[in-house]
């Protein structure tokens, strides 16, 4: 019974020390890698993206100061007009009656002016020698007043009737096109209340702008004259430019989100952009020349935590580099030779979500440590790497430095 026991404890003993060396193995095979990246020359850009509305630079609605019938229209849509052609007119017999009416009550009046005046100047004359009493001449005077204030009014309203027999000839205000017309011939406009609206004009199509509307919390980041590009349905796979004018400082809500209107111009010399049109655009807030780039993360990574760890160290210098915080616009690179790991103080600039400009003690084509690889050899993350068997290329990488990168 004794020596049963013994055996069993043997055979436990030896199946922790197979488990011992089969986790020992498994341990020893889980080696940890390295993945690199390269410095690259491009462009660093940041943006934000935002919807709008294509509109004419200039759009005026056209209407109608007077009621009546409407007897001709000259013009359609798409209608090319100019200043002062006429596009419309309204039935002008009642508003020629009126004309004719007051033309008349002015000539009345006239003449009782006349009649006032002389009247007027002989009992002056005769007040002066003393030969009527005052009373008399003060109601010559008073006549006199009331004949010239009928006159002036008589006049007005003779000039009011003029210009709303003018008011029904409409012509337009401006050069340009004639997007819409709201009426028809033989329709009845009436304009007790308000003025209503006979045409929409704009003035020049080659010229658009977009209205767009632009999150709050992207709108500090936007300016005039920034570059913008934008698309539009209708022409699949297009892209068109413009460039930030306004940027207006009245604030919408709707369903409890703040956006500010911008406006951009959108030159359209081939007629292609049509008002009312939707436009996706990107405004281009920052943008840098040809400077060295390196992925962001490359910034963060830190291999203190790797020092002696599976034959990897890293070297005294960059030991007492790695122990001072950098200074503000500073970060530190890390290379990779020989399992030896080198600090390298760079100049931190502008940075987007995948790329951040450095300059220094560094150079293009530099490979630098990115990020720990566990179960990997060291291995690139840049399309270059694919030059080395130990470094491959990342499967769909595309994304450089110089494609666009910001706040959405």
């Amino acid at each position: 019974m004794k020596k049963k026991y013994i055996w069993i404890g043997v055979i436990v003993i030896l199946a922790l020390i197979g488990l011992w060396q089969y986790l020992s193995s498994k341990k020893e095979s889980q080696k940890i890698g390295f993945k690199m990246t390269k410095i690259e020359t491009g462009r660093i850009t940041n943006y934000v993206t935002a919807t709008g509305t294509i509109e004419p630079v200039v759009k005026v609605e056209v209407g109608t100061q007077v009621s009546g019938i409407v007897k001709k229209l000259y013009v359609d849509y798409n209608s090319v007009v100019k200043k002062g052609q006429v596009i419309a007119e309204l039935d002008k017999t009642n508003l020629q009656s009126e004309y004719q009416s007051q033309q008349s009550n002015l000539a009345k009046a006239q003449s009782d002016y006349n009649y006032q005046k002389s009247n007027h100047d002989r009992m002056k004359t005769l007040h002066d020698k003393g030969l009527i009493a005052d009373n008399e001449y003060e109601a010559a005077v008073q006549s006199f007043q009331s004949a010239k204030s009928s006159l002036s009014v008589a006049s007005q309203n003779l000039q009011k009737a003029k210009t709303n027999l003018s008011y029904a000839t409409i012509t337009s205000p401006i050069d340009g096109v004639v997007l819409s017309k709201s009426v028809e011939e033989g329709q009845t406009v009436a304009a007790s209340f308000s003025t209503p609206t006979l045409f929409y004009i704009a003035n020049n199509l080659t010229q658009m702008r977009v209205i767009a509307s632009v999150d709050e919390a992207d709108i500090g980041n936007v300016a005039d004259g920034q570059r913008v590009e934008f698309t539009v349905d209708a022409y699949v796979g297009e892209t068109f430019n413009g460039t930030v004018t306004q940027v207006r400082q009245n604030a919408t809500t709707t369903n409890n989100v703040v956006t500010y209107e911008v406006v951009v111009d959108a030159p359209n010399p081939d007629l292609k952009l049509k008002p009312g049109l939707t436009a996706n655009i990107t405004i281009y807030t920052k943008e840098s020349g040809e400077v060295l780039t390196v992925q962001p993360k490359a910034l963060k990574f830190n291999p203190m935590q790797y020092d002696g760890v599976q034959g990897y160290s890293i070297d005294h210098a960059s030991k007492e580099l790695a122990a001072t915080r950098p200074a503000k616009g500073q970060g530190i690179l890390w290379t990779l030779e020989s399992k030896v790991f080198k600090a390298k103080m760079v100049n931190v600039g502008m940075s987007s979500k995948i790329a951040t400009e450095v300059s220094g003690s560094i150079r293009e084509g530099e490979p630098v440590v990115l990020e720990m690889s566990a179960n990997a050899m060291p291995q690139m993350s840049s399309d270059e790497g694919g030059n080395s068997p130990f470094m491959p290329k990342r499967p769909g990488s595309g994304n450089r430095s110089g494609a666009p990168s910001g706040r959405r």
